[in-house]
């Protein structure tokens, strides 16, 4: 029974609380405020994808990229 009331209480956690502000962005009715993580979301990969093209492109001018074993 005690594994049953920690899987109960992990649901109650995300379901009544980290999952609130998601609930709320959901029913505002504002399409781009619905939205506004996953611009967060894409603007963060975007910027990590710049960095490594850069560190891809710094490996590959300096001839370290495939360096045989």
């Amino acid at each position: 029974m005690t594994a049953l009331n920690i899987f109960h209480a992990i649901d109650d956690l995300f379901t009544n609380g980290l999952f609130l502000p998601f609930k709320a962005l959901r029913f505002n009715g504002n399409w781009w405020v619905s939205n506004a993580i996953n611009f967060a979301f894409v603007v963060v990969l975007l910027i990590y994808l710049g960095y490594w093209m850069k560190e891809s492109k710094r490996f590959k001018d300096e001839g370290t990229e495939d360096l045989p074993k």
